[in-house]
């Protein structure tokens, strides 16, 4: 059996829900799947999700807002409805305003 998300009504609640938290974020990972994860992370404008490895594999989508994805390679500024893929470096999300991504990631 499969599952199905609603991803516009994920985001409004993962953004709801970072806007009341205390540290400004709320995440959820709907599926794990053997390499496969997939999470929706929330971050109110502002907020950063600090540089981090980058997996083997993995996208970024823009639910909600607008983000800033930066890198050694360069900063990229997107917006909702964009696909991103993610580079093979560190890196890490500065939210420009309240926004909600899905992650898309393999790992080993």
């Amino acid at each position: 059996m499969t599952t199905t998300y609603d991803l516009n009504a994920l985001a409004d609640k993962h953004v709801a829900a970072a806007r009341t938290s205390p540290h400004g974020r709320s995440a959820h990972l709907l599926l794990r799947e053997e390499t496969l994860r997939q999470s929706v992370i929330a971050l109110t404008a502002g907020e950063v999700l600090e540089e981090h490895n980058a997996p083997p594999a993995a996208t970024l989508q823009i639910l909600r807002g607008e983000i800033v994805l930066t890198a050694v390679s360069g900063d990229v500024t997107l917006t909702e409805g964009r696909l991103h893929a993610l580079p093979q470096e560190r890196h890490g999300l500065r939210a420009v305003t309240d926004a909600a991504v899905l992650l898309t990631a393999v790992n080993d």
